[in-house]
């Protein structure tokens, strides 16, 4: 019951949005980095599904961080956005930390944020919010092996995206994942970052694998980082280590008053 008043009140926020109108199925955005552009043909089509992969808690901060610049660079700092979360994961990988995603370059404001206890809640949030062309990205968050979780859901997320024109980022917690009809797949893992000047926190570092990509070459790795002035992805040059910036830690402060609640 819980359940299905979440996505009523999901309905209702997505229809109360101002249409944007379709941006296209051969629409793509970059993520910043030449190299890494050149291998995806371009860019991150925004007409499709894209799978995020992280084995476990250990990486789910840098996992997430990925998905939030993806997420920038796709829908621009401002405009509407879905996250659709797990509550059991939220013990794993903490709350999503709103001066995190600023930093990120997202307003928080934009974010509209769903919180369902199961799997089969969050994809079918997850589906509308792909259906929904009012939109600058959605992304869905799924912990371990859930049955629901099969071909035939994502080929429904994918079909959401390309109809509506907006990208859809899947990010899995999981050492099993099976064959889905995402685009692309990506697995993340934590790195350390470059210090800056005066030994100030670096920017967030990702240790990057293109596992696979429809009609392209996949296994590419690159070790990136997110440019928090410019909003890009950038290939990390070598250099002696320090702490990335978080991504998922509650704001002690009164940050958490900024979101936007569906429900």
């Amino acid at each position: 019951m819980n359940r299905q008043r979440e996505i009523h009140a999901l309905r209702e926020r997505l229809s109360a949005l101002e249409p944007v109108g379709l941006l296209g199925q051969e629409s793509r955005f970059t993520l910043g980095s030449q190299r890494v552009d050149d291998a995806l043909g371009g860019g991150l089509s925004r007409a499709a599904l894209h799978e995020v992969v992280t084995f476990g808690s250990a990486d789910a901060a840098a996992a997430i961080g990925f998905v939030t610049g993806l997420s920038r660079r796709a829908g621009g700092p401002s405009r509407a956005m879905l996250w659709v979360r797990q509550t059991t994961g939220e013990a794993e990988a903490g709350k999503l930390y709103p001066h995190g995603l600023f930093e990120m370059g997202l307003d928080p404001r934009s974010i509209i944020q769903v919180r369902l206890r199961d799997a089969t809640g969050v994809l079918r949030a997850g589906i509308e919010g792909a259906r929904c062309e009012a939109l600058g990205c959605v992304v869905i968050e799924i912990w371990g092996d859930p049955k629901i979780l099969d071909l035939t859901a994502t080929r429904r997320l994918a079909l959401g995206a390309e109809e509506s024109g907006v990208p859809v980022f899947l990010l899995r917690f999981s050492r099993k994942v099976e064959s889905s009809a995402a685009a692309t797949r990506w697995q993340v893992r934590s790195l350390a970052s470059r210090p800056l000047e005066a030994d100030a926190p670096g920017h967030p570092a990702f240790d990057v694998t293109l596992v696979r990509q429809r009609a392209g070459i996949g296994g590419l790795d690159w070790k990136m980082e997110w440019n928090i002035d410019r909003h890009e992805f950038e290939e990390q040059a070598l250099s002696r280590t320090v702490a990335s910036l978080p991504f998922d830690r509650e704001d002690q402060a009164a940050g958490a008053a900024r979101w936007r609640q569906a429900g």
